[in-house]
């Protein structure tokens, strides 16, 4: 069996004759030939094929920070790679010549899960990160993924909109130590109009990982201007995520820059973001960033009690680090949320394309 008709999970026979498909709350149903919204998953002789299974769009070294991940092993490396597809239509994705490629000859990157474990082991890597395009179209490869890689040690980091069923969220996340979740906006108009998919589906699967399993997760919200940044809908989602999540969870805020179907709309200026951290730190939570803009407070970590600098950051330059071995403040004690070694990793701003073998 070639690894690009790998067989996939999460279907069923609808009375009609049709296939749907079970991952994501589409639902896509599917005649013989047929794929789904995503374009990656496919009916083919009577089941399901997934059709990237063991092809990326390509392979890099990046620091955990750009994912963004503030609160896992800062400093560490991680093997980055996608594929192509996406269960959504943002039309402002950052990514869309990844997500949005209906090009399969685009993935010239063929590597079984044991050889992408083995490279993020070769190249000091703590964890591997499934990004660039959502996982969740490529779940079972990903899972593959993650089981090779914790056979030798390394982790397994999702960056994903968090649109999915039950489920396979269940057996997604099983699999998964850390994961940074897009909450797009705070409004199922919102999603509806500007991703073709909806609110609830995202805050189930974040509730989901704060109350039923041990994935460090973070959230990142990106704040296009005159559509979702707006003081009342910050607020609300400020309040929200402090009252179904905690104070502990990280919220990114990032800067939009004109792309994809939303070329006319300006980028964000950066006193929107330190204007939504704001809002977010007056809401009780402890740890709200800035992105895609030089804001150096925005990049730091700050004790939650006694709000010292603790992680102190220049974009993904890691310049202080003064939390003790156990993850607290050297000055009062607190503890701070997350995964973290005695010493900062030392990746830094690297960013290192490298190529796999099959």
């Amino acid at each position: 069996m070639q690894e690009s008709s790998y067989p996939g999970r999460y279907w069923h026979w609808l009375d009609d004759g049709r296939m749907q498909c079970d991952l994501c709350p589409r639902d896509c149903r599917l005649h013989e030939g047929q794929r789904g919204a995503c374009f990656v998953r496919m009916r083919q002789g009577g089941q399901m094929i997934l059709t990237t299974y063991g092809r990326s769009s390509g392979f890099c070294i990046d620091p955990i920070e750009k994912k963004p991940l503030n609160h896992f092993y800062p400093g560490s490396s991680v093997l980055s790679f996608g594929t192509a597809g996406c269960n959504l239509a943002c039309k402002f994705c950052q990514n869309w010549d990844i997500s949005k490629s209906r090009d399969m000859d685009r993935l010239m990157d063929q590597a079984s899960p044991e050889a992408i474990a083995m490279e993020a082991v070769k190249y000091g890597c703590k964890s591997v990160a499934f990004t660039y395009n959502d996982p969740v179209i490529f779940a079972e490869y990903a899972m593959d993924v993650a089981d090779s890689c914790h056979a030798r040690g390394v982790q397994a980091v999702a960056v994903t909109a968090g649109y999915m069923h039950d489920q396979p969220r269940r057996d997604f996340y099983a699999k998964m130590d850390a994961a940074n979740v897009d909450l797009k906006a705070f409004t199922d108009d919102f999603y509806f109009k500007l991703t073709g998919s909806h609110l609830q589906p995202v805050l189930d699967t974040l509730v989901y990982l704060k109350r039923e399993t041990r994935v460090w997760f973070e959230i990142t919200t990106l704040l296009i201007p005159g559509h979702n940044d707006s003081n009342e809908e910050i607020t609300a989602m400020s309040r929200w995520v402090m009252q179904e999540l905690g104070p502990d969870v990280p919220l990114h805020f990032s800067a939009f820059h004109p792309d994809h179907k939303m070329p006319d709309v300006p980028a964000t200026p950066a006193a929107t973001l330190v204007r939504a951290r704001n809002i977010a730190l007056k809401a009780g939570l402890h740890y709200v960033y800035t992105g895609n803009v030089h804001h150096a407070e925005g990049d730091t970590t700050f004790c939650p009690s006694c709000h010292a600098p603790l992680i102190v950051r220049d974009w993904y330059q890691i310049n202080q680090y003064r939390l003790d071995t156990n993850g607290h403040c050297p000055d009062c004690g607190a503890a701070v949320a997350g995964r973290f070694d005695a010493q900062a990793g030392d990746f830094g701003r690297q960013r290192i394309p490298i190529a796999i073998g099959a």
